[in-house]
């Protein structure tokens, strides 16, 4: 397939809302995830202030069952989801808009870190992929 051909199917899909997703590169998510290690392990049964995150890539919500989830969390897996690509690219970017848009509910996330960057968002989803 030439440029312009690639370059046209892009942009359609661009405008149809329907973009591939950014790939990611778990090495430099390894990085970012240093950001994320104060509240956060990637080793299983290590929970900080928040849970681990060992095996959370494809898991349902919920899914580190000696955790203490805040209310916003708990409010928003009531009504089920998995951590997919998907949901972390919205969770990650703002944690409380995306659970409040899952459950309905006010409730805000525990969680106050956001990360702005979409190279940054993809590439810790690499990284969490991985672990």
């Amino acid at each position: 397939m030439n440029l312009t051909k690639t370059l046209t199917i892009a942009a359609t899909l661009a405008v149809l809302g329907m973009a591939p997703a950014m790939a990611g590169d778990a090495e430099k998510g390894e990085k970012v995830f240093k950001k994320c290690a104060a509240c956060h392990s990637v080793e299983p049964g290590q929970n900080k202030v928040g849970p681990s995150l060992a095996g959370a890539f494809g898991a349902q919500c919920g899914h580190v069952a000696d955790f203490k989830y805040g209310k916003g969390y708990q409010a928003a897996c009531e009504k089920g989801f998995t951590i997919d690509e998907a949901f972390l690219v919205d969770y990650l970017k703002d944690p409380s808009a995306k659970l409040s848009e899952i459950s309905g509910s006010k409730e805000r996330s525990k969680m106050t870190f956001k990360l702005k960057k979409e190279d940054e968002i993809a590439d810790v989803i690499e990284y969490l992929k991985a672990h």
